[in-house]
């Protein structure tokens, strides 16, 4: 393909952008856009192809706080020494200052052994180590020991710790032992937003009029039950014929002829569910804090609902996740030698955390406006070093980091990199180094989410399987992409990607794992300046900026 290399100066800032290519596909030769970053500028809550992730992370971008310490878990009975198993201390600690209203449980320099869950169960309790370097948190024993054996609600043998929960987890005290209760039952412990049950969500307020994606504003029939400040769900049902999935996608014409019915899993999904603060309540109008990422028509049922108690506050800071060093399992079966789970958060953080020898990294699920700041995940070998899934919204995952395999994998083990799926929108990866992996996109229609100035060794696979739907909704961006070996699968998506944005990737070659289009027809996807780098650097600090002009 030949592209057409132009340079012009855009924006207030003078911003240096390259060429483009704007095509259904990658092979296209249609004339390339004015640029992408100047469309952007112009209206950056409804840009057909990039998304504004700049609500994404702690409160929507804010730096965490830092509370007082009130607790330190040597006076609790933990030894630094590694010569007891230290979890009871430190949950004892977490729980008294969690009951107190919440504050931080300070983990002194040392290697504390746990053969149990660290627990994280009330809002506004921050675990702090003093440096990932000098607190190790050593653990001995997987999730499946410690809680139980853990089947895939789809059937099969599959262990479902190997994409859920974490030996330190931030779960809502109720949530957690709803599901550990539910796992030792052998029941399919439920993951989402609307309660143990499928559905314990109460409505609080129709919407009774079209509302654009992009927009803040809401009318609704009766906004009696709500309040500024009010944490709420939106949520949107299929309209019968698929019209939410399509929108998802776009409405670009392939998702007509797409078979949308025989998607068993992405149709468990449903509804689509977004956390969300009220803004203000004037009469029957409500402003939302933040912009809808998709069309709230009355063909989907819109309205706003409670949710199940979340868990919000939380931080987890300066210390390290060490698993006993065990054989990497096969794919699919994941003992849950898992780091750090954030589950049902929203609004919490974790910075300075490594996690070391593990089947997962950090897992999000259901989160919504979680930071992974200055984190890492490293040692023989894990499955997802960073999974994003069961409509886990607004997320940052930022100045992180994946280490090169200190071991070589065992028959039948995958990694997959960085992971998002299950409808998950508006998540953000910034400033990364991944030496080994990929950028996972794991079917399940995730959309509107962005990868910026990362540097990777693209050696991983993206999962999924077929009956969770397309790999890629709209809005997909991934800008300013140094791929070190020069495999493009999973980086480059112009070709994949339903009105997707690949903007200053390195040139990359297709070898090794390959997609096909979900859809037939045009993408309308962009491709800009390929294989030169391009300003703004970071979409999502530049997008900050814009915000906060």
């Amino acid at each position: 393909m030949t592209i057409e290399r132009r340079q012009f100066l855009i924006g207030s800032g003078a911003a240096l952008l390259g060429s483009a290519v704007f095509a259904g596909t990658a092979r296209g030769t249609e004339p390339a856009p004015a640029g992408l970053w100047r469309e952007f500028v112009a209206d950056p809550n409804a840009h057909p192809r990039i998304p504004n992730v700049a609500f994404a992370g702690y409160r929507t971008g804010q730096r965490p706080p830092r509370p007082a310490v009130r607790a330190n878990v040597l006076r609790y009975g933990a030894k630094p020494d590694g010569s007891a198993d230290a979890s009871a201390a430190i949950n004892r600690a977490i729980e008294d200052v969690g009951r107190r209203g919440g504050g931080t449980v300070l983990l002194p320099a040392g290697t504390y052994r746990i053969d149990d869950v660290v627990r994280v169960g009330h809002s506004n309790v921050v675990l702090r180590g003093v440096g990932s370097a000098r607190t190790t948190l050593f653990a001995t024993r997987p999730l499946e020991e410690v809680v139980g054996v853990n089947r895939s609600r789809y059937g099969g043998t599959s262990s479902a710790w190997s994409w859920s929960g974490g030996l330190v987890w931030v779960c809502h005290r109720d949530r957690y032992r709803a599901l550990v209760d539910a796992i030792r039952a052998q029941r399919w412990p439920f993951e989402g937003w609307t309660g143990n049950g499928g559905d314990e969500s109460t409505e609080l307020a129709r919407i009774v009029e079209h509302a654009d994606r992009g927009t803040c504003d809401l009318t609704v029939a009766d906004a009696s039950n709500l309040r500024a400040g009010q944490r709420v769900l939106l949520q949107l049902d299929d309209d019968g014929d698929y019209g939410l999935f399509k929108h998802m996608c776009g409405d670009i014409p392939g998702t007509q002829t797409y078979k949308w019915s025989d998607k068993t899993k992405l149709l468990s999904y449903k509804p689509f569910v977004w956390p969300v603060r009220i803004g203000s309540v004037r009469g029957n109008r409500v402003r939302l804090a933040q912009p809808l990422p998709l069309d709230a028509r009355p063909s989907f049922n819109p309205r706003l609902t409670t949710l199940a108690p979340p868990i919000t506050g939380v931080g987890v800071e300066g210390l390290t996740i060490r698993m006993a060093k065990t054989t990497r399992p096969a794919h699919l079966q994941d003992k849950g030698y898992n780091g750090l789970a954030f589950q049902c958060a929203w609004d919490c953080w974790a910075d300075d955390v490594s996690v070391v020898d593990s089947d997962n990294g950090f897992l999000l699920v259901s989160a919504k406006g979680v930071s992974l700041l200055n984190t890492r995940v490293e040692g023989r070998g894990q499955h997802h070093s960073y999974a994003c899934r069961e409509q886990s919204h607004d997320n940052l995952v930022q100045d992180f980091a994946i280490g090169a395999f200190t071991e070589p994998p065992t028959p039948g083990s995958g990694h997959h990199g960085v992971n998002v799926e299950g409808l998950s929108c508006g998540n953000v990866w910034s400033r990364g180094r991944m030496d080994a992996g990929t950028f996972d996109t794991h079917r399940g229609l995730p959309f509107a989410n962005v990868r910026t100035e990362i540097t990777i060794h693209n050696d991983g696979a993206h999962g999924g399987s077929a009956d969770a739907g397309p790999l890629y909704g709209a809005r997909f961006t991934h800008w300013n992409v140094t791929v070190t070996n020069g495999r493009a699968g999973c980086v480059k998506i112009d070709h994949v990607a339903p009105l997707s944005a690949t903007v200053g990737i390195s040139e990359v070659t297709e070898f090794g794992q390959i997609d096909k289009p979900d859809f037939t027809g045009p993408l309308n996807a962009a491709l800009e300046s390929y294989g030169t780098p391009v300003e703004p650097r970071n979409l999502h600090q530049a997008q900050r900026a814009l915000r906060h002009r």
